[in-house]
C-alpha cells in the first residue's frame, strides 16, 4: 500500500490543479460572453450589406443578357483545378477536441480534393493549424524565402502582379497568421479578402473554401467547409461539408454553461432580420449616388471580407466554449480523483492504526 505522506502530496497536487482548471473555466466563460457580443454586434452590418447587394441585383445587370456569363469576376464559375483552403484553428490548446476535430476535417477535405487531381493552397489561421500543416506540407517558395528571412506573417499579394507564382508541391502552405484571434480585427479580414480576391481574379485559384467551427450558441455548433468564391447566391451560405456535434458533447456543453451562467440559446433576432430584409425586397426605386452597376462592383468584395470576419468571430466563440467545457470536465475529474485518493489515504491510515494496535496487544499478551 502507498505511503500516507505520498498520497497526501498527490491530493495536494490534484487540489492545486483543480483550482487552475476552475479558474480557466471561469475565464473562458467570461471571454465567451464577450465573443458572443462581438459576433452579435457585427451581424447588423453584415445583414445590411447583404440586403444592399440584393437590392442592387434587381437594379443592375450582373449577367450578360446574351451569353448569360457573370459580368463580375467574383461571380464567374470555372472548373476547379487549383483551390485555396483557409483553415481556422486556435492559437492555444486545453480546449478539448476543438483543434483536433478541425484538423481531422481539413485532412478529410484535402484528401477528397487530391483524389480529384486538384492542387490546393493552404492558408493557416491559428498556431495549432500552422504547426499541423507545416509537419505535412511544404511552404510555397515565396513563403519559404520570407520564413528564412525571419518574417512571421503572410506575404501580401500585390494586385498588379502578373507572373504566376511557382508551386512547391501540389499541396503547399501560402499563408500563416498567428496571434490574430486574440482580438479579431476587421482590418485583418479585409486585407486577407483583398489578397484572396486578387488571386481569384488573376485566375491563380479557381475556388476559395474556409473551414472553421460555426457558432450559433453554446449548444448549436458545427464544423463546416464553406465556399467563399465563386459567389453562387448572395446571402446564402454555400456549405460543402458539415459535421454536427454529438448528443453527448451537447450535454457536456449544456452542463458547463449552466454552472457558469452562460446563455445557452442564441439571441432571438428574427424580428430585426425580417425588418432589415425588407430593404432588399422593397419595390421603392432608390436614388444612388453612383450607378447601381458601379456600386455593385465596389461593394461585392466587401461581402467576402465580412464573411471571413464572421467566420473568425464564430471560431473564437466556439473555441472559448470548447475550452470552458474541457475545463469543466477537468475540474469534475479532479474532484473525483481527490475523493478516490482520500478514500485510499483513509484506508491506509486505518490499516496502519490497526497494525499498531495488534502489535501492542500482542506485546502485552506475551508478557
Amino acid at each position: 500500500m502507498a505511503n500516507i505522506l505520498d498520497i497526501r502530496r498527490r491530493i495536494r497536487s490534484v487540489v492545486n490543479t483543480r483550482q487552475i482548471t476552475k479558474a480557466m473555466k471561469t475565464v473562458s466563460a467570461a471571454k465567451l460572453r464577450r465573443a458572443q457580443e462581438s459576433a452579435l454586434a457585427a451581424r447588423p452590418y453584415s445583414q445590411m450589406l447583404t440586403n444592399v447587394l440584393k437590392s442592387l441585383i434587381s437594379r443592375a445587370d450582373i449577367y450578360d443578357p446574351i451569353t448569360g456569363k457573370a459580368l463580375h469576376p467574383l461571380l464567374a464559375e470555372r472548373p476547379e483545378k487549383n483551390i485555396l483552403l483557409i483553415v481556422v484553428t486556435g492559437d492555444k490548446g486545453l480546449a478539448g477536441a476543438f483543434n483536433t476535430n478541425i484538423l481531422k476535417m481539413a485532412s478529410k477535405f484535402i484528401q477528397s480534393q487530391t483524389d480529384q487531381n486538384i492542387d490546393i493552397d493552404i492558408e493557416c489561421i491559428g498556431r495549432k493549424g500552422r504547426d499541423f500543416m507545416r509537419r505535412r506540407y511544404p511552404l510555397a517558395p515565396e513563403r519559404a524565402s520570407s520564413s528564412a528571412d525571419g518574417e512571421t506573417g503572410a506575404s501580401p499579394v500585390q494586385p498588379g502582379a502578373e507572373a504566376a507564382p511557382q508551386r512547391a508541391d501540389r499541396l503547399q502552405i501560402v499563408g500563416e497568421h498567428i496571434g490574430v484571434l486574440g482580438k479579431v480585427d476587421y482590418n485583418f479580414a479585409a486585407t486577407l479578402s483583398e489578397n484572396v480576391i486578387g488571386r481569384y481574379t488573376r485566375h491563380e485559384i479557381d475556388a476559395v473554401y474556409i473551414l472553421f467551427n460555426e457558432f450559433k450558441s453554446v449548444i448549436a455548433q458545427r464544423l463546416i467547409a464553406e465556399r467563399l468564391l465563386p459567389i453562387k447566391q448572395i446571402g446564402e451560405v454555400d456549405v460543402l461539408i458539415a459535421e454536427e456535434a454529438t448528443q453527448e458533447e451537447r450535454k457536456k456543453r449544456l452542463e458547463a454553461a449552466k454552472s457558469e451562467g452562460v446563455v445557452v440559446r442564441p439571441v432571438d433576432t428574427k424580428a430585426v432580420d425580417e425588418a432589415a430584409a425588407t430593404f432588399g425586397a422593397s419595390p421603392v426605386d432608390y436614388i444612388y449616388e453612383q450607378p447601381p452597376q458601379q456600386l455593385f462592383q465596389g461593394i461585392l468584395p466587401k461581402y467576402i471580407g465580412i464573411q471571413i470576419f464572421r467566420a473568425l468571430l464564430e471560431s473564437v466563440a466556439a473555441e472559448h466554449a470548447a475550452r470552458m467545457t474541457a475545463m469543466d470536465a477537468a475540474t469534475s475529474n479532479a474532484s473525483d480523483m481527490i475523493d478516490s485518493l482520500t478514500l485510499i489515504m483513509n484506508r491506509a491510515r486505518q490499516a496502519k492504526i490497526t497494525k499498531e494496535i495488534i502489535e501492542i496487544v500482542s506485546g502485552a499478551a506475551a508478557q
